[in-house]
């Protein structure tokens, strides 16, 4: 891909799937519709929602946010049904096409199959090339596809979709929350890591609901029951509710993605007992314990630096002000093909409030550096609007490694942290001074203070350990590249 885009545009967001079952026949589209917007943040490329009605999985999808791909005529289309999922995607694995939204559809002797998938596969390539072999003819660049091969596969030679789907797990290497639907179940599950968040609740009228994030259960009226377990497939048919733990294994290979907390999550939403929001104002207060400096205001940056701000603001005493404004209004997917216009980018999406900031010493708190140019750019809007000393703060140790389950981090030839120093980095953005959150502190605030469940966590992108093997084009690169520890595999 090439272009910017939102005030992050060089970290993006992740997947989100959404799935509900009824009782009885009923508005399932609109259900999911309503989740998916909830979960908008997680991706902006494309969007999905696949319905069950009477055993006939009808699908739709295109390139687009959620309100633009669906409207009240293509809700009614779909028509209802008593099973329905949708995907928001964001592509960290495949190219930007219509073909690679999800859900994936696929139909075989047994019925069909429905797949939404938010994660990435390290082994995705190499499972390709087998399937290839054996005659399969792909439709997409993404790993759903082959996830959905790999499921079909299984289900020829058993007696029942939740079977295939568990015997198909140990072929999956890396990071996989599903939302599977066939003719007559809809199955959940959750890699045996946990990278990625997938929880379930319940509507009022019995109807089960899977959701990326919990905040997608608040908007259609369901009660949040529990997350599922690393390795746990839960199905839902007309006998009930499930669970299958088989594949759930030693807690001590639980490894969840801590930048869900950091950045991906919406603050509201609550990720294996611990709220985002929480998360990042006590990141905040970490911050202002590790890296305190006289100033006058503490400001964040919209949206994802607020809530850190906050925190540092409450545990140093110096006032919170909001001293940049977001344009809500500039489409997510907005491209810009020429360098001038990134850098006006920034001025499009956020603008500064010279009243708050002229003449202050203002501490700017950030969720992120990756390469460095936003950060640049932010320091500059401030001190153009009349700042005195710019002060960077950020809510997450700094990025050494790329990330190979999901999150959509650069490598490390890209990395300005690979490359500088701390105070190198601040001079390079404009800053100040600059400090980085400790891995120690995101550890223990992910575990909700529980220091017992400080390892539960995947940091692959600040110190170089991954809980999986990855492929050896990746190693050789990281190795090329020079630093950051070798590959490791708790496997």
């Amino acid at each position: 891909m090439t272009g910017e885009r939102d005030d992050k545009p060089e970290l993006h967001e992740e997947c989100g799937v959404f799935g509900v079952r009824l009782p009885q026949e009923g508005d399932v589209a609109h259900l999911v519709y309503c989740g998916l917007t909830a979960l908008q943040h997680r991706g902006q490329e494309a969007a999905g929602i696949a319905v069950n009605k009477d055993r006939v999985i009808t699908c739709s999808k295109d390139l687009g946010l959620v309100h633009e791909v669906f409207d009240r005529d293509s809700l009614t289309r779909l028509g209802t049904g008593t099973m329905a999922i949708g995907h928001d995607r964001y592509s960290t694995s495949g190219s930007v096409t219509r073909e690679n939204a999800q859900p994936m559809l696929v139909r075989h002797v047994k019925g069909q199959l429905a797949v939404c998938h938010n994660g990435n596969l390290v082994n995705s390539l190499a499972l390709r090339q087998e399937l290839e072999m054996e005659g399969c003819i792909f439709h997409s660049t993404s790993d759903t596809e082959v996830i959905a091969y790999i499921i079909t596969r299984q289900r020829l030679k058993c007696g029942s979709i939740e079977e295939a789907v568990s015997r198909s797990m140990p072929f999956f290497h890396g990071s996989y929350s599903l939302v599977i639907m066939s003719p007559a179940k809809m199955i959940a599950c959750r890699d045996p890591h946990g990278f990625r968040p997938l929880c379930y609740g319940k509507l009022p009228d019995g109807g089960v609901v899977f959701s990326s994030e919990s905040c997608a259960l608040d908007a259609v009226g369901a009660e949040f029951v529990r997350d599922l377990d690393p390795g746990e497939i839960i199905v839902c048919d007309k006998n009930g509710i499930r669970s299958d733990r088989r594949h759930c294994g030693d807690v001590k290979k639980r490894s969840h993605c801590i930048f869900e907390y950091i950045y991906f999550s919406r603050p509201d939403s609550c990720i294996d007992g611990v709220f985002a929001h929480d998360f990042r104002v006590g990141a905040g207060r970490a911050l202002a314990k590790e890296h305190p400096v006289d100033a006058d205001i503490v400001v964040g940056v919209p949206d994802s630096g607020l809530d850190a701000a906050l925190g540092y603001s409450r545990e140093s005493g110096i006032p919170y002000s909001i001293g940049l404004i977001k344009n809500k209004y500039i489409g997510r997917t907005f491209i810009a093909p020429t360098q001038q216009e990134r850098v006006n980018l920034v001025r499009l999406k956020l603008n500064a409030i010279g009243s708050v900031l002229r003449g202050k010493r203002v501490i700017l708190v950030d969720d992120s550096i990756v390469r460095g140019t936003t950060s640049a750019r932010l320091i500059r809007l401030v001190r153009d609007a009349g700042a005195k000393e710019v002060h960077m703060r950020i809510s997450s140790p700094p990025f050494l490694n790329p990330c190979y389950y999901g999150t959509d981090i650069d490598s490390r030839e890209n990395l300005i942290a690979c490359h500088h120093s701390v105070d190198e980095i601040a001079q390079i953005i404009g800053a100040d001074s600059l400090g980085y959150l400790s891995e120690d502190a995101a550890k223990l605030l992910a575990a909700g203070g529980d220091a017992s469940k400080k390892e539960n966590f995947c940091c692959g992108c600040f110190d170089g350990i991954y809980p999986t093997e990855v492929p050896d084009v990746y190693s050789k690169e990281r190795m090329e590249l020079g630093g950051g520890a070798k590959p490791q595999s708790a496997d």
